[in-house]
């Protein structure tokens, strides 16, 4: 038992920000996953600002008004407070009991008690890993918003974006044309910025000092590339969405087809209005309100971000309620805000219990290394020296391969989780037998090549209508292969509808399974489903 003071306790003031108030925890409510998620977010965020503290003040309500906690009610809010910490890396250093009256009498039937709690987070920080895709159309910002980020400089010449790893032609042009990766990292809650990103050196310096890590999937705004931005944000894992809108042009067609992208891969989405200081405020207010409406319009709800308060109040919610923050690379307005998100933007639950899984997204041949591939860890951990089944080929067979190494942005790592970006070098295959698609897997898998499966697709948007022998592209996780469809329950399907499918695909057996969702286009986007059934193996 705690021991029961008699001193009054000090309440302090709700501004002091390491600090949290909270009536009553109950185990079988909040450590249910939704709840659970939502206090470890928080008790995270007030480690991070209070360098490593945090004081619980348990048994008061929001407004600072004590109402008391029984002996048992105090007990299971200090466990279920203690869970939580174990997730952050803290432990509970020291408990204070106070008798609610304050002078020794028990406050009511059974007592009542208010408590003072003071965690604190031990050495290094448990490391935390969040991927985000960037999406919006051309020119809007989205490599200048993230070279911005990783250096906190700002764009002051209009070439910031070049640091994101650029091809010949994209530099010719000025837009990006492919996939770009870049990494951000925190220390103990303050940015790791880069002198240059493009240093080998520092980013896996990055990798090995940051105690939080953001992965970035910068994706195409270029509708002509279309395919490459699905590519991005159906087969990375992505866990958060960041859409940008420029403050100069406002909403268009690309911003809503990228808005109902992330939204068919279920993803918490962030928006950014960029380049703020090319606007004059009225036409800023103009399209905030064209992001408030596109988001009603889908069932979100706009929230926007003005003070680094509005962050804890929405970090929790963004299954449903999207923070929108005004920026300028030019100026670095609201990069502040955006730093204190990112920092606080919770890991979404990994699988890490189950076997290893990647899709592969690209492969290389390098000199002493040999053929590498790369992708985003679905799920489970991974090993240098794992022996493990990569496929399928075009029969539909896999093969067996050993793991030499990991790297991620140059940084050797000897273990490696579901939801990180990694690079693998193999042993055992030779590099013109791998292709984008392929998975690496553990053997315990058992992994078998799908020629046919069962969806519910909904059809987003087409000229005419959708019937049996209609052949778009099928995108799920690195997979993209032409399929052909055929109705189930309905003899064509026109936009704004749903129904079951059967599709086929074409040319190559691939590793699908129950549950996967997916893109499906001809052109421009067509639609979105979910695997319900495999129907025939290859």
């Amino acid at each position: 038992m705690v021991p029961v003071s008699n001193e009054r306790i000090s309440i302090p003031r709700k501004e002091n920000k390491n600090i949290e108030f909270k009536e009553r925890l109950t185990p079988a409510v909040h450590l249910k996953d939704d709840k659970r998620q939502h206090l470890a977010a928080q008790m995270r965020y007030t480690l991070e600002l209070g360098r490593g503290e945090a004081v619980y003040i348990i048994g008061v309500d929001d407004n600072g008004k004590a109402v008391g906690l029984t002996d048992i009610e105090f007990e299971e809010t200090l466990n279920v407070l203690k869970v939580v910490a174990t997730e952050n890396g803290a432990r509970l250093v020291k408990t204070e009991k106070f008798s609610e009256n304050g002078d020794g009498t028990s406050g009511g039937v059974g007592g009542k008690f208010i408590g003072r709690l003071l965690f604190v987070r031990d050495g290094k920080p448990v490391k935390q890993h969040v991927i985000v895709a960037t999406a919006g159309h051309v020119n809007h910002g989205k490599s200048t918003l993230i070279a911005c980020l990783m250096t906190g400089r700002p764009d002051s010449e209009g070439k910031s974006w070049l640091y994101l790893d650029t091809l010949p032609h994209e530099i010719e042009h000025g837009l990006s044309a492919d996939l770009h990766f870049a990494l951000y990292g925190f220390k103990t809650g303050k940015p790791l910025h880069f002198k240059n990103p493009l240093d080998k050196r520092e980013r896996a310096k990055v990798v090995a000092e940051a105690d939080k890590l953001v992965s970035f999937v910068d994706t195409v705004g270029h509708e002509n590339w279309q395919k490459t931005t699905i590519r991005g944000l159906v087969g990375q894992n992505i866990d958060y969405g960041l859409l940008v809108v420029a403050a100069d042009d406002g909403v268009t067609h690309i911003t809503r087809e990228h808005l109902g992208l992330l939204l068919a891969m279920d993803l918490p989405v962030i928006i950014c209005v960029t380049k703020v200081d090319r606007a004059q405020e009225a036409k800023i207010a103009i399209v905030e309100r064209q992001i408030d409406d596109l988001l009603k319009n889908v069932g979100r709800v706009p929230y926007a971000i003005r003070k680094e308060g509005d962050i804890a109040v929405i970090v929790d919610k963004m299954q449903t309620v999207v923070p929108v923050i005004r920026t300028s690379a030019a100026t670095l307005e609201g990069y502040d805000l955006l730093d204190s998100l990112l920092l606080t933007l919770p890991e979404r639950a990994k699988p890490l219990d189950r076997p290893f899984l990647m899709f592969i997204d690209r492969s290389y041949n390098i000199t002493g290394a040999g053929v590498v591939v790369s992708g985003t860890i679905k799920q489970g951990v991974l090993t240098p020296d794992a022996q493990l089944i990569i496929g399928p080929d075009k029969e539909g067979r896999f093969s067996e391969v050993k793991a030499k190494s990991i790297e991620m942005h140059y940084h050797r790592l000897e273990l490696a989780n579901a939801g990180l970006v990694v690079g693998v070098a193999l042993k055992g295959i030779r590099f013109e037998d791998v292709e984008r698609g392929m998975i690496l897997c553990d053997a315990s898998i058992k992994p078998r090549a799908v020629r046919s499966v069962e969806a519910e697709v909904l059809v987003l948007n087409h000229p005419t209508r959708i019937a049996t022998g209609y052949e778009p592209v099928l995108h799920t996780n690195t997979v993209a292969e032409s399929v052909k469809l055929s109705l189930v329950d309905k003899r064509y399907l026109k936009a704004g509808e749903s129904g079951q499918v059967c599709m086929t695909f074409r040319y190559k057996p691939q590793f699908l399974q129950e549950g996967d969702k997916f893109v499906f286009r001809e052109g421009k986007t067509k639609g979105i489903g979910t695997i319900t059934k495999i129907v025939a193996y290859a």
